[in-house]
């Protein structure tokens, strides 16, 4: 982004029923389809749970939200170590075929 151009471009979402017109740092488009990720998950647990509540919906979404973020994070820092693991395996083995030694 320039410089000279703004930071934030208004973008309207509806949410659960709901009219948003929020200020977005990136894309508009990232930013609708955010939205309607969350548009659609409320949804579905108010079809699950049989709830209009959009209270209760949207401390659901988060919650939902929340878990799949710590597995996410959980998986990552898994990754991370096998990858840092391989990179010490695959450094050892360099120093032996070139006849390095600590």
């Amino acid at each position: 982004m320039d410089s000279g151009e703004s930071a934030n471009k208004p973008v309207r979402v509806t949410i659960f029923h709901q009219n948003y017109s929020l200020l977005a740092s990136e894309e508009p488009g990232a930013v609708e389809e955010v939205a309607a990720t969350v548009d659609r998950l409320m949804h579905a647990i108010a079809d699950r749970s049989g709830t209009t509540d959009s209270t209760r919906v949207a401390v659901l979404a988060c919650l939902h939200l929340a878990d799949q973020l710590r597995l996410l994070e959980r998986d990552r820092e898994s990754l991370k170590q096998r990858i840092d693991s391989r990179a010490r395996h695959f450094s050892l083995l360099l120093d032996e075929a070139f006849g390095k030694s600590d």
